[in-house]
């Protein structure tokens, strides 16, 4: 199978195959003509099958996740979107290289009940390619909604995709969910402390089913591109018996192949990863291994919280199917990514807890205290941060909370600094700032004027007030 023939699957549970596995599905696929993507996109509340069972989720054409739209550089993504749910809601176009201002990336919009609106994203000649996604982004419901399901995938292919070994090696999307359901199949509205630590379900999905099996091939490669689109959950994954070999980060390729034994994946994050078949056959198991992300936060908490399992759990199963047709050496020159230049200004932001999140939390009060960026909660009417277009900055990213928190900012994308100054030559847009410690990268706000968001990507944070305004001036 190639990489069209998979993308090709509709949305949905895919037949069982023999030995009780769910053979691997994904949402069908809307590309381009020409220079042109056309979507017709709704949200509506309705009854789906997760996991081989019926659920009450929100959704994305009745799909969860959504349709997966995929252009190339240049291209123009036209969206329809409708609102056909009982609250208000937008489409945030996560990683996209787009202007945040207009009918494009502009998180500020506000879509009502029964009201539609028409996207237009004018993807850059240079843009480069690689897995981003849309999911909503109104302020005070983001965890709610994305937390039901709404989320999608935008691809951008690229040279890269166009090789003639990468077309012909199989590629699954693999879209990260997890879910707090009732026996009846309703969500389980969370208590405010699970809110004030971060949502997690206790039903973990890959493309809304559970331990689909994902073939591999003696000898060949297969390449799986993994999104964490949970609103809390960070997965720590290790296949048994083999090594990822990641060759994409969230903004397109890295320099050159990175192979490890694991990859922490945190809410928001992409990695394209290649698979190789070092076995002639078997079963190897996909494991989301323990991990604590609430540090002293997590004593006590209640229903559907982030305290992590004790003991790994299993998300698909690579079975082997058979040698390789061709093999061959992935190229060790991947992506051109040049250091971004010296800086022209330097700044901190320090996310942190108010008054009434210690060991009071659950009786806090939302008007006050909650989660903060040095020391103020989000206001949608405030501009935090004035830069300058087309410059370059420094951002040291200091965490004084008891929990991790990963940072995301919007439109442009930036580059990890290490302690002796070297930067990691990836371009990324979430990135994991652990509780007590900092972080420090470098963007250049290219392109695009006008006012984008940067906010903690556990969602329920961002709901609270772990959000701040950037304004792009010329």
């Amino acid at each position: 199978m190639n990489r069209r023939q998979f993308l090709g699957w509709t949305g949905g549970i895919a037949a069982a195959l023999g030995c009780g596995r769910l053979a691997f599905a994904q949402s069908e696929v809307r590309r381009s003509v020409p220079g042109l993507v056309e979507v017709e996109l709704a949200a509506r509340d309705t009854w789906l099958t997760v996991a081989g069972k019926p659920a009450y989720l929100s959704a994305f054409n009745g799909q969860s996740p959504g349709p997966v739209i995929e252009a190339r550089a240049g291209d123009t993504i036209r969206i329809r979107f409708h609102n056909a749910l009982t609250e208000a809601t937008n489409l945030h176009y996560h990683g996209l290289h787009i202007s945040p201002a207009g009918m494009a990336d502009n998180s500020f919009l506000e879509v009502s009940p029964a009201e539609s609106m028409t996207y237009e994203l004018n993807i850059p000649s240079d843009h480069p390619s690689g897995m981003f996604w849309y999911h909503p982004h109104m302020h005070g419901s983001v965890a709610r909604q994305v937390s039901r399901g709404l989320a999608g995938v935008i691809l951008i292919r690229g040279e890269f995709d166009d090789q003639p070994e990468v077309q012909g090696t199989p590629e699954f999307l693999m879209v990260l969910q997890d879910f707090d359901l009732s026996d009846d199949g309703q969500i389980i509205e969370p208590s405010v402390l699970t809110r004030t630590q971060g949502r997690e379900g206790p039903l973990v999905t890959v493309n809304g089913g559970l331990n689909p099996a994902i073939p591999l091939q003696s000898g060949g490669w297969t390449r799986i591109r993994l999104l964490n689109a949970s609103a809390s959950r960070f997965y720590r994954l290790r296949i048994e018996g083999h090594t990822f070999t990641i060759v994409g980060t969230d903004g397109g390729l890295v320099s050159t192949p990175i192979e490890t034994e694991e990859i922490l994946l945190i809410p928001g994050q992409r990695y394209d990863a290649f698979v190789r078949g070092r076995e002639l056959s078997g079963n190897f198991r996909l494991l989301n291994l323990p991990y604590d992300r609430l540090g002293t936060m997590g004593g006590g908490m209640g229903h559907g919280g982030g305290r992590p399992a004790t003991e790994p759990r299993v998300l698909a199963t690579f079975e082997y199917a058979g040698p390789a047709a061709n093999s061959w050496t992935l190229p060790q020159q991947l992506g051109s990514v040049e250091a971004l230049p010296a800086p022209r200004a330097s700044r901190s932001f320090t996310f942190g807890m108010g008054m009434g999140m210690g060991m009071g939390m659950g009786m806090m009060g939302m008007g006050g205290g909650g989660f903060t960026i040095n020391g103020r909660r989000f206001d949608p009417n405030r501009v935090d941060t004035r830069v300058r277009l087309n410059s370059t900055e420094d951002w040291e990213l200091v965490n004084t909370s008891m929990m991790d928190h990963p940072f995301h900012i919007h439109t442009n994308p930036f580059q990890l600094l290490g302690n002796d100054g070297a930067i990691e030559r990836a371009w990324r847009d979430v990135v994991l700032v652990p509780a007590g410690r900092s972080v420090r990268i470098r963007l250049r706000f290219s392109d695009y004027p006008g006012k984008a968001l940067y906010h903690c990507h556990i969602l329920d944070h961002e709901d609270l007030g772990m959000m701040g305004t950037v304004e792009v001036a010329v």
